[in-house]
């Protein structure tokens, strides 16, 4: 009935559409007659049975069984990933998770460490990333691509992960304790009597070296194992379009890590609290912390292992004969100046170091102002680490949320504009914590309506604008970043992503941090050099977009071509 309706309403507006059909004809009585003659005609076929080829198409039509609905449970199983998909994708978010849940809880007790260490400070940060982190990061990168062009993939990650294990291990058990022997407070005191006070700062590097050591180990774990070492293999086990379905959604379970290590975090913060006097808070604490980091790094270790034993062997969860290319595959090798030439010449290597390093710029430029605001709001290392356990927390959830978000932004706009939502987040809220220092007197009334105070303000500001920075990276930068390396050849893949993520990474926080370095020098202090860290910001942003856009239309040459 339906479509008998439908077929009489297309012939009544066929009908109407040649009434009105403009003609060149002079009116006549006689063309009037003609013209009445067709619209009584197309009356007649509006009310008259159905043609054949309609009656045709009304039985086809109705022959033609209605899409059965589906239940809910159908619904939530056509969402689950198939059986050869779980089998690899489990493993590999698990993975994820111990790694993050390690760097969290690193990222956390660095900075308790330095910042808080004796006459060391925020200021500290810049010259720490610029003149002992940016080294370390180029020379692992020369003995990275070494050691690829010696061993197996699988062999170098564990190489590479295990020394990381033995240390953090070493330092909660032999290093900390005997730092009083350890650190020569004494010479360095001898020597800034004779210094300027400009040479504070790296000072306080030599004075505390072995916070200074571990802070450079806790930065290479993120650099190293989270961006290099995983997600070269998960690269490697993963095609395009499963990257495009699940890396929005694959960090979902490791950024419960983050939720979890800022509570485990607080939890040793309050057990410190409660401590017996003449009992050592942070000794305690860091028997605690890296036992967990141990726990965590052999845990993903023997993830790795199941991986290439089950994973890497099934021909239904990864292609086989793609894998015996490359391992037949003679290995090109290189000198340390000729590896990078052959990533300096790569355009499409630029723009993702480019990317990388202006996110490390970005962030660093903000995170630096908002660290020094942070220590003078809560000088005591027991209160910074539990303001830093619930901040991990926060940005874990927040995290969690663009997750899911990031999943239809990748579905419904594409690469592009997932990679242009995290400069857009890094600027609009950079923007506003920098608004804040430099009309401060403007918000003193919102901060005592608001029942706080100025400084706990651009504290609680400068959060919301890490959080929201690092949940639309961990979200959508580096889903972005990682699939851009797939359509890559292996050398591309392997030097070429060591360049960018251990060099690049580094490389950008020393760019933010050496900019500070010159504006402190040339305005007297942080907060003098603020107007212009927000010119500089901008214009970081800018170059950011660019490098994206760029980036974007080879991803997606290079993606169809593969199609």
């Amino acid at each position: 009935m339906i479509f008998r309706k439908v077929s009489l309403l297309l012939a009544v507006a066929c009908a109407s559409t040649y009434a009105f059909v403009p003609s060149r004809t002079v009116v006549t009585p006689r063309t009037m007659a003609v013209q009445s003659q067709s619209a009584s005609f197309a009356a007649q076929i509006s009310t008259s049975a159905p043609s054949r080829s309609s009656a045709r198409f009304m039985s086809d039509a109705a022959a033609a069984p209605e899409p059965e609905k589906k239940s809910l449970l159908e619904k939530i199983k056509s969402v689950i990933p198939p059986a050869n998909e779980r089998k690899k994708l489990v493993p590999l978010a698990m993975m994820f998770f111990c790694i993050l849940f390690n760097y969290t809880i690193l990222r956390d007790t660095k900075d308790v460490l330095m910042v808080t260490a004796p006459k060391s400070g925020a200021e500290v940060i810049p010259f720490i990333k610029t003149y002992v982190n940016l080294p370390t990061a180029i020379g692992f990168t020369a003995l990275y691509a070494k050691l690829c062009d010696k061993y197996e993939q699988k062999n170098v990650f564990y190489i590479c992960t295990i020394p990381f294990l033995i240390f953090f291990a070493l330092f909660a058990a032999v290093i900390y304790p005997n730092v009083g022997v350890l650190h020569p407070h004494a010479f360095i005191d001898s020597i800034a009597a004779v210094l300027p006070a400009g040479f504070s700062a790296p000072l306080s590097i030599i004075r505390n070296w072995s916070y200074a050591v571990f802070y450079v180990m806790a930065e290479m774990w993120g650099s190293v194992v989270a961006s290099l070492l995983f997600w070269s293999f998960a690269n490697e086990v993963t095609t395009v379009d499963e990257a495009k379905k699940y890396y929005p959604l694959f960090g979902m379970g490791a950024n419960v890590a983050l939720i979890f290590s800022g509570q485990y975090v607080k939890w040793v913060s309050k057990l410190r609290a409660n401590l017996a006097p003449g009992v050592d808070p942070w000794g305690m604490s860091l028997n605690y912390l890296m036992g967990a980091i141990v726990a965590g790094g052999t845990a993903m270790l023997g993830l790795f292992s199941h991986m290439q034993r089950n994973v890497m062997t099934d021909p239904a969860c990864v292609d086989q004969e793609k894998q015996a290319l490359k391992k037949n595959k003679k290995k090109v090798k290189m000198s340390l100046k000729e590896s990078a030439k052959f990533l300096m010449d790569s355009p499409y290597i630029r723009d993702l170091a480019l990317l990388v390093i202006s996110y490390g710029m970005c962030i660093n430029i903000v995170e630096v102002s908002w660290k020094a605001k942070l220590k003078a709001a809560f000088p005591n290392p027991n209160e910074y680490s539990m303001f830093m356990g619930n901040f991990s927390s926060a940005t874990g959830t927040v995290t969690l949320g663009m997750m899911l978000l990031g999943r239809t932004i990748f579905e419904k706009f594409g690469w592009r504009k997932a990679a242009l939502v995290t400069p857009t987040m890094i600027g609009v809220t950079g923007a506003a914590f920098f608004a804040l220092q430099l009309f401060a007197p403007a918000f003193v009334p919102i901060a005592a309506a608001l029942g706080t105070t100025p400084l706990m303000l651009s504290v609680l500001v400068g959060a919301a604008q890490n959080i929201l920075s690092k949940s639309s990276k961990y979200s959508l930068f580096d889903p972005c970043k990682e699939m851009a390396y797939i359509p890559l050849d292996q050398d591309s893949k392997t030097k070429g992503k060591a360049a960018v993520d251990v060099v690049g990474n580094p490389l950008g926080k020393s760019g933010g941090s050496m900019v500070q370095q010159i504006l402190i020098f040339g305005v007297g202090s942080l907060a003098a050099a603020t107007p212009y860290l927000a010119v500089i910001l901008g214009g970081l942003i800018f170059m950011w977009y660019r490098a994206a856009n760029s980036l974007a239309t080879q991803f997606e040459a290079a993606t169809e071509g593969e199609a």
